[in-house]
């Protein structure tokens, strides 16, 4: 661990809530009029602790994360409600509020590397950089952060690399980089959106792995993106699953895999691959497409994709309501599936066999 780890290990509070999102609406101008893309959205995380947002693409996880940053464009964007960082109010931070919490109070790590590193910098340039310009290091002191970083994140012969450009390394490495990127100037809080979407299946547990070692050694609050429950289930402390802009359930992690309420929660972990599956198992796919966010409809959501659906559900959007004896997990359907995950992935081998 770096000096600046140890720092910041011993300055963070014990337990206490980090981030506090309420009613969160984000909308975007376009010529069909807007999309919604985030509606009345309710989330909180406590210090040193991991919050997993799940759903597919389009479902509003990263606009949730770059609203929460102040990421989003300045122009044709309409964000509305209450976010709330570290006990501060920040919803009304314009860009230069938002750039003094930048790096040394939050941070991300983006899905694609190349798209946060400069291709014709060095690698040690773009480390250093953040390193004298926020925390005031001279640049002696900021080449040996920068180092002990790329050691941190498992960076083989880190003096090497430091002096390389980002298209020599490989995906892996890059994420690394990206990944030492955000934590240089100790940041309390790390999104991590889709860290490992473009890598192959050894060098995402790595990541993950990195991530979560990370995470704990300097007792930051994470909120880590991705479309894959599997992803999350043993990675985080508590999860909400997203539809259209929408959180339709979340839970403590244990109480969510063992009491799966929402069908849309229901049909992702029924498209999550298991290595005991017989050979060839056929994964069950969510038939349909999600709605159109300009032109939403009327009742639940998912209700068109769903097989528990009545006309019920297409009239009437159900709200989020605690599970009975379970106050932390949160709902909205109207035809609960109340299944644990277990017996979900098991009903699909059992299908295959048969």
């Amino acid at each position: 661990m770096t000096d600046l780890d140890e720092r910041q290990v011993r300055t963070s509070p014990v337990g206490g809530e980090l981030l506090r999102v309420e009613g969160l609406g984000v909308a975007f101008d376009t010529s069909r009029g807007q999309v919604h893309a985030v509606s009345d959205l309710s989330l909180s995380l406590q210090r040193g602790k991991t919050l997993g947002i799940v759903g597919e693409s389009g479902s509003g996880k990263s606009v949730t994360s770059k609203a929460i940053m102040g990421l989003l464009p300045r122009s044709g964007v309409t964000k509305v409600g209450r976010i709330v960082y570290d006990g501060t109010d920040i919803s009304a931070y314009g860009q230069n509020e938002y750039r003094e919490l930048w790096g040394t109070e939050m941070a991300m790590v983006f899905q694609d590397p190349m798209t946060s590193l400069n291709p014709v910098m060095r690698i040690g340039k773009q480390l250093t950089e953040g390193l004298r310009t926020r925390l005031g290091m001279d640049k002696q002191t900021a080449k040996e952060t920068a180092i002990s970083l790329l050691a941190a994140v498992r960076i083989p012969a880190p003096e090497r690399r430091f002096k390389e450009y980002p298209g020599r390394l490989s995906g892996g490495m890059r994420q690394r980089i990206v990944i030492a990127m955000a934590l240089a100037c100790g940041p309390k809080l790390l999104f991590a959106d889709e860290p490992t979407t473009a890598l192959d299946v050894t060098v995402q547990a790595q990541i993950l792995d990195l991530l979560e070692d990370q995470q704990r050694d300097r007792f930051m609050g994470m909120v880590l993106v991705t479309h894959d429950l599997g992803v999350v289930a043993g990675r985080a402390d508590d999860i909400a699953v997203m539809y259209a802009g929408r959180i339709v359930e979340t839970a403590p992690t244990r109480s969510l895999f063992a009491h799966v309420q929402h069908p849309y929660t229901e049909a992702l972990l029924r498209s999550i691959p298991k290595v005991d599956y017989p050979s060839h198992t056929r994964l069950d796919a969510i038939a349909g497409r999600p709605p159109d966010l300009a032109n939403p409809p009327q009742g639940c959501p998912f209700a068109p994709r769903c097989r528990y659906a009545t006309e019920m559900c297409h009239q009437v959007r159900p709200e989020l309501t605690p599970m009975p004896g379970d106050p932390q997990h949160l709902f909205a359907c109207h035809h609960p599936v109340d299944a644990s995950a277990e017996e979900l992935t098991t009903e699909v081998a059992e299908k295959e066999r048969v």
